[in-house]
């Protein structure tokens, strides 16, 4: 598969990265030599300086040989002109699209995939506003995922040394009532993954990612020390696209909410289109502020300035002042890590959401979502294994998958299987499987490819 990106920032970078780790044909365009130059000396991918909203740039960089063009720049002009002008000189190439404004995705439901062949819109700012109520769904959580719809649900937990499970092995786990039901998926300690087999043991301060229906959720948090009460009180620092987007979403539900934006004109803006948030000019890291507006009594403050340090530093000092739960916005993957290292666990990475929405369109077989967890190195796929797949021919304990490789829940019609050794998939069956970077490329040969269909 050769592939064409436009744009070589932090999208376009780790995009690349992954798919010339999966042995993918890469070839990225941006007009900024020294984000090309980043590119070539790091990946293993083809570069070309030059716009990618220029057609003789496009056929240079071999468009018309090309698979997909992902067009991922920060800008949603370039990118929509980009595949403007692919899909004329190739129209059989597949578009994927970052585009960011709902002005151009919200004219008519498919004008984009009329006029452009446009084949997928990705919106990081959506995808962010939908982790943060993943996050408020499940406050006692750092991490949210949910697949099938969301009769399954993904929970990263960081395990209290007072939890019934502190110090249990997960074969002790599975004798338990209340834990029983349940699959543990992941287990970051420290910076190290571990994928799980029976003879492992949690430990306090582990992030333990687990598996559960959603009907089991509630009794699944208790056996680790956990609640589900959503926040009431929130606090948004930022009034820019994605707090905007999240005061809305939140206006429809019984929360107070707050908004702190810096911008005078930007709060008179948002007061017109906001109609029961409270709307306060500020800055979020001023202290006084924050005490006058009584942070420490609020159940949620949500940091989504477009600095990531300002969001940083309000995090810390509305969590210093006792806030119950603090959601940072990052988008640098550079300070992933530095912001776990300091207590901050509720982190949404709008080009994060972006790279894995880009991703499951890159896969072969049927992937129907896609999540990266807590680390680059590991993510969650629900795929559906096609007729005569390998996986398809025998019971999971037969099948000697590759460690690094473990098949967490069934979804067969509507009900929703948590397997075991003996548990044989169909053709149809949707699974959610975990799998390390390095071996993406033996879960497609297990479920199956587009080609192997045919």
């Amino acid at each position: 598969m050769r592939i064409l990106i436009i744009g070589a920032g932090e999208v376009g970078f780790q995009t690349a990265q992954r798919l010339a780790q999966e042995d993918k044909e890469v070839v990225v365009v941006d007009a900024n030599p020294t984000a090309l130059k980043r590119c070539t000396e790091l990946l293993d991918v083809q570069a070309m300086e030059g716009s990618g909203s220029d057609p003789k740039t496009l056929e240079d960089a071999g468009v018309r040989e090309s698979d997909v063009l992902l067009a991922v720049t920060d800008s949603d002009e370039t990118n929509l002109i980009a595949c403007m002008f692919a899909h004329a000189l190739a129209p059989g190439i597949r578009k994927l699209a970052r585009i960011r404004n709902e002005a151009y995705t919200s004219y008519q439901p498919d004008f984009l995939q009329r006029t452009l062949g446009l084949d997928t819109v990705v919106n990081p700012d959506e995808e962010a506003v939908r982790a943060i109520e993943r996050l408020m769904a499940v406050p006692d959580a750092e991490d949210v995922l949910e697949f099938a719809g969301g009769r399954l649900k993904i929970v990263g937990l960081r395990l209290d040394a007072q939890a019934m499970a502190a110090g249990k092995t997960l074969a002790q786990l599975r004798l338990h009532p209340s834990t029983a039901s349940l699959v543990v998926a992941a287990i970051f300690r420290g910076e190290r993954l571990i994928v799980p087999s029976g003879v492992d043991t949690l430990m306090a301060g582990d992030l333990v990612y687990l598996v559960c229906r959603s009907e089991d959720l509630v009794i699944t948090l208790e056996a680790f020390g956990c609640h589900t009460k959503p926040p009431v009180t929130v606090l948004i620092v930022g009034g820019g696209d994605i707090g905007l987007r999240l005061a809305q979403r939140l206006e429809d539900r019984p929360v107070h909410v707050r908004l702190v934006e810096r911008n005078p004109s930007r709060c008179e803006e948002l007061a017109t289109i906001l109609r029961r948030t409270v709307i306060l000019q500020g800055d979020g890291t001023d202290q006084d502020l924050l005490q006058e507006e009584n942070v420490g009594r609020l159940d949620l403050v949500v940091t989504l300035t477009g600095d990531e340090e300002t969001n940083i530093l309000c995090s810390l000092l509305a969590r210093r002042l006792g806030a119950g739960m603090v959601i940072t916005r990052i988008s640098k993957f550079a300070y992933m890590p530095i912001v776990q290292a300091i207590g901050l666990g509720h982190v949404v990475n709008p080009r994060l959401a972006a790279i894995d929405s880009v991703l499951r369109h890159m896969r072969q077989g049927k992937i129907f979502s896609l999540s990266s967890l807590k680390t680059e190195s590991v993510e969650v796929q629900e795929i559906e294994a096609v007729p005569d797949a390998p996986i398809t021919r025998a019971a999971l304990r037969h099948l000697a998958l590759p460690r690094g490789v473990l098949v967490l829940a069934v979804l067969r019609g509507e009900a929703a299987i948590i397997p075991q050794g003996d548990t044989i998939l169909q053709p149809g069956d949707h699974a959610i499987v975990l799998c390390e970077r390095e071996r993406i490329g033996d879960v497609e040969a297990a479920f199956g490819t587009e080609e192997s269909r045919r």
